[in-house]
């Protein structure tokens, strides 16, 4: 072997005609094989540097019989780059490969064995069909490991021959094997099969999955990740197989890999919709905890992706890191998508405890240099005073103070949040409105704009220079962005209504009305503009009590994912769709979904939000046969009849999709997008033909007030989500 270092100085480009003629010249006094494994070397590495070296396919492959495993191992590489490439000479390479796959030595075997599985071409697959089924049952353990993931990429390759040639019971006896690396092994293989579309079902029963548990300790990390992550196939059928199970992989928590440590913890999450001991729910979620903080120790980048998991799982069992929120501080050095990430969690964990010590953290912040994360901490300190009422009086102090500092984007940002605090506690804090009025000339992004001349409307009636603030913002009506101009237009009337007897404010409110109904292309702005002007022409008292209704205090529940989706996300901790927050389906193709599964030990808050899986609709694909039509069979239908007990395979159309329940919380889903499958009924070329009804629904789909009961008429659907 040779030392770590020295193989540098093959990493330059060398031409293939050098390349060639070293290879013929070392055929001859080269007893001990250095001069080929020199060539070789240097073949690799230009193969590593991305450099094309399929032009010495047949000068390579003749190096196949040198019994040197090392030089084996170099021409296979080659093989696996190339293979596929050169269809037309990879027969030269078969009978080697059949030879090697009865070699004595098991390391050769394996190596045979997985260079054929990855070269997916007709005539390697043949030969490798017969000598992958000796390999699952060698009596090497390294073979059967090797061959059970052969088994994968076989199945990938040609998946009905995988399953005719019974491959896949193979693998699921190989899951019962002595060896622990042969059952991780064989249960990754069976997941990788089983998570394709078009796959096998993989599912455990509880005897399986405690044999998978039994071979936990003895697998390698990797191998522990692929049987934890398997587990999420088993579903309970009793509390205590949950409870049992739970018990038996809460030590893993103390494991130094981070991989298998998120792992456990997504199945501990898991099996908790399947317990019913409360008692032993909380112990799960309190040692979740100490492996979360010490994933924070590590890089940046492994921080952000034990953040980004833990922001999920804070929104389900809060009381996992509930009294470590100084963990979750920003240090100086933090990369800014660091700190965000914290920043969120700071206010997820925020409440009235810890709600002095969060605000002074926030109130730091807000002096920083990054302008996005001084954006953010202002922002939160809003979000804390609308969350944790005990603190909103500090929270607008703090407000106030920033404002006070005259820092163009901290005024901003102040004055959005503001306008969401003042919803949240109308009557309570108007007194801070003068000291906004100051600072209205220092406002020049559209939300900030847009939040001020919403506050100016709705408390005009308390601002005696209502009209001539509204008056200077108005000069610039025309080219403000639309959600500036919507929120004129709303603060105008509302100014009208207030001070009705106001010679400026009819000046301002015909003005504004002019301009939206004539000179402005939104049709959003312009209908608005059209509604207004009627109704205060029509029935000025009505307007004002439309205008003017008393609104709904807002809340931190829109903050919150939906519990469904959350349960659902949390299925897919540590892996792409933790961190984007989405389900892996949805941003990746083909790939296959996963939702908690409906028995009889899944509680009862789990169950009322279940998420059924969407069936998988597999494409039509359009096979076009060459040559003349069938003939028309003019038999009875009787004749008709196909006998299916003879027939080795027969293809039916898919059943259609079953109906979910319809429910008060579906019924903006279901309305959106429900034409996007619709065909036209009419004649065909006539793509208008089927527009009598386009309008039907308008009635069932008017919006209706969200009463007090929403949410399901399930007082105790957050018991386990709050404190």
């Amino acid at each position: 072997m040779s030392q770590p270092g020295q193989d540098a100085k093959f990493f330059t480009r060398g031409k293939i005609e050098e390349f060639r003629a070293e290879l013929q010249a070392a055929e001859t006094k080269d007893k001990k094989f250095v001069k080929r494994k020199i060539v070789l070397k240097k073949i690799v590495a230009n193969i590593t540097m991305g450099n094309d070296m399929s032009p010495l396919f047949t000068d390579v492959v003749q190096c196949l019989g040198t019994p040197l495993l090392e030089i084996k191992k170099m021409v296979y590489l080659f093989l696996v780059s190339y293979g596929r490439s050169r269809p037309d000479q990879i027969h030269l390479v078969i009978p080697n490969f059949l030879q090697d796959c009865s070699d004595r030595n098991p390391l050769i075997r394996a190596l045979a064995i997985r260079t054929m599985s990855y070269i997916p071409i007709p005539v390697v697959t043949d030969a490798l069909t017969e000598n992958l089924r000796h390999c699952l049952k060698d009596r090497d353990a390294y073979v059967r490991k090797t061959a059970a993931i052969c088994v994968a990429k076989l199945y990938s390759a040609d998946p009905r021959r995988a399953e005719k040639g019974g491959f896949v019971e193979m693998l699921r006896d190989l899951m019962l094997d002595s060896n622990a690396t042969v059952v991780a092994n064989a249960v990754a293989a069976l997941s990788e099969i089983g998570d394709r579309q078009d796959g096998v079902i993989f599912k455990l029963n509880l005897a399986t999955a405690n044999k998978l548990l039994a071979a936990l300790g003895e697998s390698s990390e990797w191998g522990q990740i692929y049987i934890l992550d398997s587990l999420l196939r088993y579903v309970p059928t009793r509390h205590a197989d949950a409870e049992a199970m739970a018990e038996r992989i809460i030590v893993q928590l103390q494991h130094a890999n981070s991989a298998v440590v998120l792992t456990t913890i997504k199945v501990l999450l898991y099996l908790m919709n399947y317990m019913e001991n409360r008692r032993l729910i909380d112990y799960s979620c309190k040692k979740m905890g100490p492996p979360l903080v010490t994933l924070l120790s590590s890089g940046p980048e492994v921080q952000y992706v034990a953040l980004r998991n833990i922001l999920l799982i804070i929104q389900r069992r809060p009381a996992v890191l509930k009294n470590d929120v100084r963990v979750f501080f920003c240090k100086y050095n933090d990369p800014i998508y660091v700190k965000l990430a914290k920043l969120e969690i700071m206010y997820r964990l925020a409440r009235a405890e810890n709600a002095t010590e969060v605000l002074a953290e926030l109130q730091e912040y807000a002096s920083e240099v990054d302008i996005d994360f001084v954006r953010k901490a202002v922002r939160s300190i809003g979000r804390l005073a609308i969350k944790v009422e005990v603190a909103a009086d500090q929270c607008i102090q703090s407000l106030l103070q920033l404002i006070e500092t005259k820092v163009t984007y901290v005024v901003q940002e102040a004055v959005i949040v503001i306008k969401d605090v003042f919803r949240r506690y109308p009557g309570k804090y108007e007194g801070i409105i003068p000291t906004l009025c100051e600072n209205l000339d220092s406002l020049d992004e559209p939300e900030s704009k847009a939040a001020m001349v919403w506050i100016i409307g709705q408390f005009a009636n308390r601002i005696d220079n209502a009209e001539e603030l509204l008056d200077d913002l108005l000069y610039t009506f025309l080219e403000e962005s639309v959600e500036v101009q919507l929120a004129l237009l709303t603060a105008a009337v509302k100014v009208f209504i207030y001070k009705s007897s106001s010679d400026k404010a009819k000046e301002l409110v015909h003005k504004v009305l002019k301009w939206a109904t004539e000179e402005v292309d939104n049709p959003d702005l312009r209908d608005r503009g059209f509604m207004y002007w009627r109704m205060l022409a029509i029935n000025p008292g009505a307007a004002g009590e439309i205008v003017l209704a008393t609104k709904p205090a807002i809340t931190t529940d829109s903050d919150r994912m939906d519990r469904g989706a959350l349960d659902q996300l949390l299925l897919h901790t540590g892996t792409l769709g933790s961190i984007y927050h989405k389900n892996p389906e949805t941003f990746i193709r083909n790939a296959t979904g996963k939702a908690l599964v409906d028995s009889p030990a899944l509680n009862a808050h789990s169950r009322a939000v279940l998420i059924p899986l969407a069936p998988v609709q597999l494409p039509p694909t359009l096979v076009t046969v060459p040559g003349p039509g069938p003939n028309e069979s003019h038999s009875t239908p009787s004749e008709q009849i196909v006998d299916t007990q003879d027939v080795d395979h027969v293809e039916q159309a898919p059943p259609p999709a079953p109906k979910a329940p319809h429910t008060e919380r579906d019924e903006e889903g279901d309305d959106a997008g429900s034409d996007d499958d619709a065909h036209p009924t009419g004649p065909a070329g006539d793509p208008y033909s089927n527009l009598d009804g386009a309008f039907g629904n308008y009635m069932a789909d008017e919006p209706r007030p969200m009463a007090a009961s929403s949410r399901g008429g399930r007082p105790n659907d957050d018991d386990d989500l709050l404190f």
